[in-house]
């Protein structure tokens, strides 16, 4: 367990350290529309928006995918193969985007 959160710790401070290239992450991103939407708008429920989220989180998110501290079959297929440098880019992407507003 100690290995998995220095793990963590260091893929995150890594990919903090290094700021992403939102043009990068919008060519990276063309698979993610599948299922998020394009541009991170997701209109299917079961899918999250991506979208107008925090860097931070977005980073953290898909480096817990990557390490297997948030679980899920098919994102953990979708980042095996992520680079720091591609999560980066993917979170400056997508936390550029401005997200749609619903109305109640």
């Amino acid at each position: 367990m100690l290995k998995v959160l220095i793990s963590v710790a260091a893929l995150t401070l890594a990919c903090a350290a290094h700021a992403g290239d939102p043009a990068a992450g919008k060519e990276k991103s063309k698979v993610c529309a599948a299922c998020h939407g394009e541009n991170g708008i997701s209109l299917a429920p079961d899918f999250p928006k991506l979208a107008g989220q925090y860097n931070d989180y977005l980073v953290r998110a898909l480096s817990d995918y990557k390490v297997g501290m948030r679980k899920n079959p098919i994102m953990a297929g979708q980042v095996a193969n992520l680079k720091r440098e591609d999560i980066a880019d993917l979170a400056a992407y997508y936390s550029s985007q401005r997200a749609l507003e619903t109305k109640c």
